[in-house]
């Protein structure tokens, strides 16, 4: 771990030394701490770069996994599906990390000002990677935390660091990958714009052909790329945001498993019912029941 790591993870661990998750208020960035390893969970990663100061992180995507700690940053290029867990904190050292979303629109804004190029036409590759910290990168992270100290500095300065990011980002091992999904007309780009309408709609009936032709594409190439990027098919990625969904709704909102499935766009309470099973590995009832259960536990 390098001096300028140790500076990050003391900066985070004292943000979030009352708090497992802070929103900060520099948009877009939020911190976290885990004593300890957790079992793993589902979690739908946006555009985003995800940082480790201390400890390590696993994320499933597909038949894929992904490694991350204080040497590999996780870089996400498209909102994604996946199954994340902690495999190394605890009390006296716990996981410290952070997570700064992507706009696809300042990205572009920023490949015409630096007039980098378009990125070479290539084969469709996961919207998820893994990338080596520079120490650049890594100063400029340490500074946007730092910010945090002086939030009278943070409209004038953040925007600015956050620039800076994403150019090392930019012009890093995984330049390549943000540089696609910017790129109008790219392939990567169009189902980018299908994701948006999904996670905005996913409660509507979904059409494959409907949606290719939305976004200039034929149904079985945007079928491919979408599978490549996500590691799931459209309607598996529906179905994912409705179950989450209907998860959130019975226990934040209250609501029965019923009301939650015609919520989110079930038409058959039974299918609703197998189909969370075969995803949270238990019934809605149940399940639920469990994570109430775990937090009651977790707050005395």
């Amino acid at each position: 771990m390098t001096i300028t790591n140790e500076i990050l993870a003391t900066r985070i661990a004292r943000w979030t030394e009352r708090v497992d998750l802070l929103a900060t208020a520099i948009p877009g960035l939020k911190l976290y701490r885990r004593e300890k390893p957790t079992e793993p969970m589902t979690a739908l990663y946006e555009p985003s770069i995800c940082v480790v100061a201390q400890g390590a992180k696993r994320v499933f995507l597909g038949e894929d996994s992904y490694v991350y700690d204080a040497r590999n940053f996780l870089i996400t290029s498209v909102d994604i599906p996946t199954v994340v867990q902690v495999i190394k904190a605890s009390r006296e050292k716990p996981c410290l990390g952070l997570v700064l979303k992507l706009d696809r629109r300042e990205i572009a804004q920023l490949m015409v000002e630096s007039s980098l190029p378009l990125p070479p036409a290539q084969k469709s590759s996961r919207g998820m990677a893994n990338g080596e910290m520079t120490e650049p990168l890594l100063a400029a992270i340490q500074r946007l935390v730092d910010l945090l100290e002086e939030p009278q500095d943070i409209p004038i300065l953040a925007p600015v660091i956050q620039r800076e990011i994403l150019y090392r980002l930019l012009v890093g091992d995984q330049g390549a990958r943000l540089r696609q999904i910017a790129s109008t007309g790219s392939q990567s780009h169009q189902v980018a714009r299908a994701i948006d309408w999904l996670k905005g709609n996913f409660s509507q009936p979904l059409r494959i052909d409907d949606l290719a032709t939305q976004v200039n594409m034929s149904p079985s190439t945007f079928h491919h790329h979408f599978r490549a990027l996500t590691a799931m098919s459209p309607l598996q990625y529906q179905k994912w945001l409705r179950l989450n969904e209907a998860r959130r709704l019975m226990l934040i909102e209250r609501l029965d498993a019923a009301t939650a499935a015609f919520q989110v766009g079930y038409e058959s309470p039974s299918q609703f019912s197998r189909e969370y099973n075969r995803l949270f590995g238990n019934s809605p009832v149940r399940d639920i029941a469990s994570m109430r259960q775990m937090a009651a536990s977790a707050s005395t």
